[in-house]
């Protein structure tokens, strides 16, 4: 089992920037691919990013290539997610997932068995 803590978030104006972190722990950090996730009112999970286990490979959803950037330390056990140029459509609730031995290519949820809290991300115009 995998536990998934997240932090960071909150409100803040269009053009800023925002970094979102994942602690992982009950499972070797090494072995997590990561995913992050982003939900807006009245509408389904919807990809964002993902890194690969080793972290050598990412993906990112096409809106938020360029200004996001996905990471894993492996110091830390702790996944990010570097959020800037912030957009008031970036607005969601953002969540943070790990699946064992992910290759950083699946952007359904349903490729993901494990999931953090969520964390509130406003983007002011």
């Amino acid at each position: 089992q995998v536990q998934l803590v997240q932090s960071g978030g909150g409100l803040v104006q269009a053009g800023a920037s925002l970094r979102l972190s994942c602690a992982a722990s009950g499972r070797a950090f090494t072995m997590l691919g990561m995913g992050w996730f982003r939900q807006s009112p009245g509408k389904g999970r919807e990809f964002v990013a993902a890194i690969s286990y080793g972290g050598g490979n990412t993906n990112y959803e096409s809106s938020v290539r360029g200004r996001f950037t996905i990471s894993k330390d492996n110091d830390k056990n702790t996944g990010y997610l570097q959020m800037n140029s912030l957009k008031p459509e970036d607005t969601g609730v953002y969540y943070c997932a790990a699946d064992v031995y992910g290759a950083g290519t699946g952007t359904l949820p349903t490729s993901f068995p494990f999931w953090g809290q969520g964390a509130q991300v406003t983007v002011s115009s």
